[in-house]
């Protein structure tokens, strides 16, 4: 079943900052990033969890990087679905053709 709205890794990191009263700058050197990549993952859309960006995140905040790049996946392909008729509008499956040799023979 998939998820209607999964929600950004960003905003999670964005709000665990918060509920930990930590700024920015400060999660940034705990994270071993710049303020500005940090800022970019928390209030850019357009920002994902690296796989390194991951492994930084489970060794300060925990979880696991596998759930981090996870919860990436479910919300890069949540949104990517909203666009898919567009995408896919005029492609058609491939099918390859059977070669000679390849064709059932009746016995």
């Amino acid at each position: 079943m998939r998820m209607h709205s999964p929600r950004r890794p960003g905003d999670m990191v964005g709000n665990m900052i918060e509920e930990l009263e930590i700024t920015v700058t400060g999660a940034a050197k705990h994270l071993g990033v710049t303020r500005q990549t940090l800022n970019n993952l928390i209030n850019n859309d357009t920002a994902s969890v690296s796989p390194e960006m991951a492994v930084r995140l489970e060794a300060v905040f925990g979880s696991t990087a596998d759930n981090w790049l996870r919860m990436q996946a479910n919300y890069d392909a949540t949104k990517i679905r909203k666009r898919e008729s567009e995408i896919t509008k005029g492609l058609k499956r491939f099918m390859p053709s059977l070669t000679k040799s390849e064709q059932p023979r009746l016995v």
